[in-house]
């Protein structure tokens, strides 16, 4: 059972460090000028565009992923045994990422291709709301009701 949970938070951790390598990477690529910088800059409506998706993708994103996950844990994982509610968990938590993450790299492209500090905000609350989905074990045992020392 120990193993079980240590290879969830071991997985859980592995997904959140991919999930800030490739805003980290694509931040590197736009300072470094790898890709066009402000290529879009003088097109006003693609950069009214590029922000009205950017602001409706993290409207949408940020909060979904927070309460979507917490519903899903009500509604379901708490009503499996422990292994399988073990693996869904790491399931919709990679799931919560993903959808943070497509909301931080178009937010971020949006930022450097229209040189709009609009997708640098949005790309922030992104990252900021990241800050939520922090795996532990401690965190993993506290919403999936395990004890210590229980036993499968």
């Amino acid at each position: 059972m120990e193993e079980l949970i240590k290879q969830a938070v071991r997985n859980l951790n592995i997904s959140y460090i991919f999930f800030w390598v490739l805003p980290a990477f694509l931040f590197g690529a736009g300072e470094f000028e790898l890709f066009p910088v402000g290529c879009l800059a003088d097109n006003a409506q693609a950069v009214y565009y590029f922000e009205t998706i950017g602001i409706l993708l993290t409207a949408l994103c940020v909060p979904l992923s927070l309460k979507l996950f917490s519903s899903v844990l009500k509604k379901k994982i708490d009503h499996l045994t422990i292994t399988l509610a073990l693996k869904r968990y790491v399931q919709w938590s990679i799931v919560r990422l993903g959808m943070l993450e497509v909301a931080v790299v178009v937010n971020l492209l949006c930022y450097y291709l229209t040189v709009s500090s609009t997708g640098h905000l949005c790309m922030l609350i992104g990252l900021t709301a990241s800050v939520f989905c922090l795996p532990s074990e401690e965190r993993l045992r506290n919403e999936l009701h395990i004890a210590k020392d229980e036993k499968l």
